[in-house]
């Protein structure tokens, strides 16, 4: 064959792209990011702790400061993402936050780290919801929880390297000079991501046609960046979205605790110094990584088997549920570090199939510019839910851990509850409220 008709034969070969892959790649690039940031404080407070002369107490109100800033930017960008688009939106938080790590290095007291800290907390919260938007955005259903596994992927290798990475840095550079460095990774970050976002899949150059139509393959009418905002009175009259905020209220708290209190753990329980930190502290970060992408992956494999929606995310949330409660039980009962930090690496594992999975309802319950906004709403629940066990840690930790590991252990099974009997259908609520 040669000629015309080898060149009509080539034309009909379908032109392919994975242009959304490239995203969220670069998103959970963003999310590496995001959790090297906010680690760090966790990584060195035993030496920042002996040199301001801070406390267990003081840590405590640095995490709630972050956290409660963390609340309201869950909702304010949940909110300008809906606004102002995915690509803008992406890049006023980490700009924010990144200037925000890096003023970490002047601080001198528990005031100045408590501004820095909400300065963080507003600016990190952005990358949640704006997640989630551009999953609706630019993933069918059947690939969404894949796509939000691998961007919760990016928290967890985040939590991985920030554990060795931050203790290496500050072996050399000191905390202060730490702080600057990673400041700077944001900015890196940048660069590519104006380069390669543009709108949703319709208007981008790069994608082909067969991208596109996978793309709309569960979509009708208006084209989801383009569907009408739905104001939060209406998102909150629907018991799927109160569902699925009991879901985060309930679930995120145990995601925190690790993530806020693993290193302070692990000194407090096992006498641990800096650099023994860094040496364990990843390890349960590795099953949370594992998690993220079993679960998205296992949510899609059971949509192409002919389940729906509903079903598949139900069943893998359930799975993971299933994980975590007795791994919890297993940290109690672990008596040596290493012990220790694989029952944690089975609670995280759980934790992100079943979290993947819930993060993808707004975008499986509303289209356009409704699913920031429910996004942000999911993230202050949770927010709510884990400034209750921040201020309880001092509390019931102070002859050892199992008394929380208990207490968020009891909490999995009441997120099954609000799953199964308050959730109901999982299904495009502004196209059928039926």
């Amino acid at each position: 064959m040669n000629g015309p008709s080898a060149l009509a034969t080539l034309r009909k070969v379908p032109v392919r792209s994975a242009v959304r892959w490239l995203i969220v790649g670069l998103i959970a690039v963003a999310t590496v990011i995001n959790y090297i940031d906010r680690n760090a404080l966790a990584v060195m407070w035993p030496e920042i702790a002996k040199e301001v002369g801070a406390t267990k107490d003081d840590y405590a109100l640095l995490v709630t400061v972050f956290m409660l800033f963390y609340a309201a930017g869950q909702f304010l960008f949940g909110r300008l993402f809906d606004m102002i688009g995915t690509r803008l939106g992406f890049a006023l938080s980490i700009s924010v936050w990144s200037i925000s790590i890096a003023l970490h290095s002047v601080t001198h007291s528990m005031l100045s780290f408590s501004v820095v800290r909400a300065m963080l907390g507003v600016s990190e919260a952005g990358a949640w919801p704006g997640a989630v938007k551009a999953n609706a955005e630019w993933f069918p259903a059947r690939e969404r929880a894949l796509a939000q596994g691998i961007f919760n992927a990016g928290a967890s290798i985040g939590a991985i390297v920030s554990a060795p990475a931050i203790a290496g840095l500050y072996l050399w550079l000191g905390w202060r000079g730490t702080f600057v460095l990673v400041g700077a990774l944001g900015f890196l970050w940048l660069l590519p991501w104006l380069f390669v976002y543009r709108a949703g899949p319709d208007k981008h150059p790069w994608v082909s046609d067969a991208e596109r139509r996978l793309i709309m393959e569960d979509q009708t009418g208006q084209q989801r960046a383009d569907a009408p905002k739905v104001s939060v009175r209406s998102l909150l009259a629907h018991r799927q979205s109160w569902g699925m905020l009991a879901c985060r209220f309930l679930l995120d708290p145990i995601w925190w605790l690790f993530v806020s209190w693993l290193p302070i753990y692990l000194a407090e329980t096992f006498g641990f110094d800096i650099k023994q930190i860094g040496l364990f502290a990843w390890v349960p970060f590795v099953g949370a990584m594992l998690g993220s992408l079993s679960g998205g992956w296992l949510s899609g494999r059971l949509i192409n088997a002919g389940h729906g929606v509903d079903r598949a995310r139900k069943l893998s949330i359930s799975l993971g549920c299933v994980i975590m409660a007795p791994a919890l039980l297993g940290a109690v009962l672990a008596n040596q570090p290493l012990f220790a930090v694989l029952a944690i690496a089975a609670v995280l594992f759980g934790f992100q199939i079943a979290i993947g999975n819930i993060q993808t309802l707004p975008g499986d319950l509303f289209d356009g510019r409704s699913v920031g906004t429910l996004a942000g709403l999911g993230g202050l629940a949770a927010v709510a839910g884990t400034l209750i066990t921040t201020w309880l840690v001092p509390v019931l930790t102070r002859h050892s851990y199992a008394p929380i590991f208990i207490l968020v252990a009891a909490l999995v099974p009441l997120s099954l509850v609000a799953l199964w009997w308050w959730t109901g259908p999982i299904h495009k609520l502004d196209r059928n409220d039926g």
